[in-house]
C-alpha cells in the first residue's frame, strides 16, 4: 500500500516480485512447472498509470496482448480513479475499495455502508481498528510509516536528482527521460519547473 505520489511504484513492484521469485527459485532443484505463482499487489491513493480504469491486472504479454506467463501478477489498484459510490457498488472488489477509500471519513455507525455487515468486511474492518492495538502494536505500527515515509522521500530525491541530471545533459525529450526513468511526464516537468525557479 502506497500513500502519496509514486511515480516509479512499477519498478518497485517488479524489485518485490522477482525478489521473492529469486527466493523460490533454487538454483539447479528446481522444476519450471512447480514453481508457485507470485501474485504483487498495490493498492496506491494516487494515480499512476494512464489508464482509466481503477484496477489492472498485468502478466507477460507480447506485442498482440497474448498471454505469455502467468507466473508473476501484478495487480495495481488506484483509489483516486474509483468514483463508484455505495449504492453502485456490487462486487466484492468494489465493496473493499470503496471501504478501503472512504472507512476514514466515516465517524458514526449511522453513516456505514449496508454492505460493512458482511461477515468479511466486519473482520477486514475490526483488523483496521488501531484502538484495539497493544501500545506495542501501535508503535510498531508507527515505526513501519515512518520507514515508508523515508524510504519514498529517500526514492522521490534519488529520481529528482536523475531527472536534474538528464535535463541539465539537454539531450533528450522531456517524454524520453520519463520513460527511461519509468516516471510520469508531469513529474518531469515539475522537476524541471523547480530547477527554472532556482
Amino acid at each position: 500500500m502506497h500513500y502519496g505520489d509514486a511515480p516509479s511504484f512499477i519498478q518497485r513492484m517488479k524489485f518485490y516480485a522477482l525478489h521473492k521469485f529469486n527466493a523460490i527459485v533454487k538454483k539447479g532443484k528446481f522444476d519450471n512447472s512447480t514453481l508457485a505463482k507470485i501474485y504483487c499487489v498495490g493498492i496506491l491513493a494516487n494515480n499512476i498509470n494512464s489508464y482509466e480504469d481503477y484496477q489492472n491486472v498485468s502478466n507477460l504479454r507480447n506485442e498482440k496482448g497474448e498471454l505469455i506467463d502467468d507466473q508473476m501478477t501484478f495487480v495495481t489498484v488506484e483509489l483516486d480513479k474509483f468514483t463508484l459510490q455505495e449504492v453502485d457498488c456490487q462486487t466484492d472488489l468494489q465493496k473493499l475499495i470503496y471501504t478501503m477509500k472512504m472507512i476514514h471519513t466515516v465517524t458514526q455507525p449511522t453513516q456505514f455502508p449496508q454492505f460493512w455487515n458482511e461477515e468479511w468486511l466486519k473482520v477486514a474492518i475490526d483488523e483496521l481498528d488501531s484502538r484495539k492495538m497493544t501500545p506495542k502494536e501501535k508503535a510498531s505500527l508507527e515505526i513501519s510509516i515512518a520507514r515508508n515515509a523515508e524510504a519514498v522521500n529517500k526514492e522521490k530525491r534519488q529520481l529528482q536528482k536523475s531527472v536534474s541530471n538528464l535535463l541539465s545533459l539537454n539531450l533528450l525529450t522531456i517524454e524520453q527521460i520519463a520513460t527511461s526513468l519509468g516516471t510520469s511526464v508531469d513529474f518531469v516537468k515539475s522537476v524541471q519547473q523547480q530547477l527554472t525557479v532556482k
